[in-house]
């Protein structure tokens, strides 16, 4: 990747189905930027688990994962190969939040995403990070913290459209009490749990449609100065 348009990091964390994804790729295709999914890599850990049995952290230290940091070419390889597909399925949705909490994961995890943003800011200037813990622990002195927000009920319907757009089934009821067990597993595990850094922009996304939450972000963006020679507006 060239040059890009955005200067530092930009650290988007929430909860589940706030959009994160979609958003902070189309947020990181804006500005020519690169762009880090640290869920996935955690789901992909998650995978290996379900697949060897074994203990998380003596998986997560042996398992060797590959990323593109393309927002227009997502791809993630678990030991070569590819399963981007895979880790989006209900078995390793069902067990991510448990395997991520393992305090062992989370700290080779979060090693592995400060060098993977480290080397992308090298080569294009800029990154787009988003998870659940970006701006709290993985990169706490990013250039811009914000903290996605939605209501349950729309997060819910949001999610329950990925999968079925995916060709997963799912239910708005069922997609709702997995919204909600994972909210309370994020927010209430002992290490690294899901909160909004003391400096984050909290967006609330819950009546905003996809281009509406990027046009804000990009506002913020340039609010912070992050895009060298574009217009200040206060």
């Amino acid at each position: 990747m060239e040059q890009g348009d955005l200067r530092g990091v930009v650290a988007l964390d929430g909860p589940s189905g706030t959009g994160k994804s979609t958003v902070a790729r189309r947020l990181a295709s804006a500005l020519k930027s690169g762009y880090l999914d640290t869920g996935a890599m955690y789901r992909a850990v998650t995978l290996a688990v379900l697949r060897s049995g074994g203990d998380p952290a003596a998986v997560a230290a042996s398992t060797r994962l590959e990323l593109s940091t393309d927002p227009a070419d997502q791809v993630i390889l678990l030991d070569g190969r590819d399963v981007s597909a895979e880790i989006r399925g209900p078995e390793v949705t069902l067990a991510v939040s448990a395997v991520s909490a393992v305090p062992e994961v989370r700290r080779i995890l979060v090693q592995q995403q400060r060098s993977i943003i480290a080397s992308v800011i090298a080569s294009v200037g800029g990154i787009v990070v988003e998870g659940r813990d970006i701006g709290t622990v993985v990169s706490p002195d990013a250039e811009l913290k914000i903290y996605l927000t939605a209501s349950a009920d729309a997060r819910a319907q949001r999610r329950s459209r990925q999968d079925l757009a995916a060709g997963r089934t799912a239910t708005v009821e069922a997609t709702l009490a997995d919204v909600e067990r994972r909210d309370r597993l994020d927010s209430t595990r002992a290490t690294s749990p899901l909160r909004k850094a003391d400096d984050a922009v909290e967006v609330d996304t819950t009546e905003l449609d996809l281009p509406g939450v990027v046009a804000e972000l990009l506002a913020i963006v340039d609010n912070r100065g992050l895009r060298p020679g574009r217009a200040v507006t206060r």
